[in-house]
């Protein structure tokens, strides 16, 4: 099963409410995992869509970056509110050795949600893991259904405390450069090939952060070159990620003429690529009709085209 990584901002949460769809009809592959970044009326509309068409996910209650940070009481409230009488969803706990776990163990059992379960997110080595697996499943009265495991942030001995039946692991696979303009000598990069190793390594699924990355910022600004980061699969099935830059990157004059110019190189590209995804549809839309949607599109077709094509494979 795949658990891709969605931070909740606005483009993200757009790309799952688009492809919701073919979400639903993948129920047995895919799980998002949410992580509310801003309490925002998209998040609301997101999590009730996903709710009311029966595809599986998890929400984390206690983030580490964005405005929600130490807002779990409010968190809770929000899912109390949009999720109440829906069962399709685990709330996640991020585990590491800064929190408080008694503290959300008691959030959730007093909220009383009928999600089907716990997800514990693992971003570092607990020592007294064992003990924090009782607090939360013997008190909280919730199973814990995913244990996902930071491979960054821990190491393979601490998969030993977990039950098989609920290991993910999750990377940060993503060649994440500092302006979008390094990608232009990269061309493309290796991604994963989790998808096609999980199952015989011994674990229940796979996470990533798409053609994101681990790394959060908050707002942005006008670059100087636009990049399309755009996931396919090679001719062993292994997951690769094309980068198709600007070329007129001396400053930040003309965004949408730079768009076409990456526009331009990926449409070329998919002449003699397999790839058919909805987001390589919607790029040849665009390519069509000469229309720059705004950096934040770009974006949300990179994270649908990312989700479509690693459910393709597994």
């Amino acid at each position: 099963m795949y658990f891709p990584y969605i931070r909740g901002k606005q483009f993200e949460l757009i790309a799952l409410r688009e492809i919701r769809d073919i979400l639903a009809g993948n129920n047995t592959k895919v799980s998002p995992i949410i992580e509310p970044v801003k309490n925002s009326p998209t998040l609301k509309k997101v999590l009730s869509e996903l709710s009311r068409e029966e595809i599986n996910f998890n929400v984390i209650i206690n983030p580490v970056v964005g405005d929600l940070i130490g807002s779990s009481a409010g968190i809770m409230e929000l899912l109390d509110k949009e999720l109440n009488g829906y069962s399709n969803y685990q709330m996640a706990i991020i585990i590491d050795e800064s929190k408080d776990v008694r503290f959300y163990r008691d959030l959730v059992r007093d909220h009383k949600l009928s999600c089907s379960g716990v997800t514990l997110i693992h971003n570092s080595v607990n020592d007294n893991i064992k003990n924090i697996l009782t607090i939360i499943e013997d008190k909280s009265e919730l199973p814990i259904i995913n244990n996902i495991i930071n491979s960054g942030k821990t190491n393979r001995r601490y998969y030993r405390n977990f039950d098989s039946a609920t290991l993910v692991t999750l990377d940060d696979f993503f060649c994440c450069q500092q302006k979008n303009s390094d990608y232009l000598p990269i061309g493309e990069s290796q991604f994963s090939e989790e998808h096609l190793f999980y199952k015989n390594d011994g674990y229940k699924g796979f996470s990533d952060f798409l053609t994101i990355g681990d790394n959060y910022s908050d707002g942005g600004f006008l670059p100087f070159a636009i990049a399309i980061h755009l996931s396919y699969a090679d001719s062993t099935k292994k997951i690769r990620v094309k980068h198709f830059v600007s070329d007129s990157n001396m400053d930040t004059s003309d965004i949408g003429g730079k768009f076409e110019e990456a526009l331009n190189k990926l449409i070329y590209w998919s002449k003699t690529s397999s790839l058919n995804t909805r987001a390589i549809e919607e790029f040849k839309e665009l390519h069509s009709n000469g229309h720059f949607p705004g950096l934040g599109s770009v974006k949300k077709l990179s994270v649908m085209n990312h989700i479509e094509l690693v459910i393709g494979l597994i």
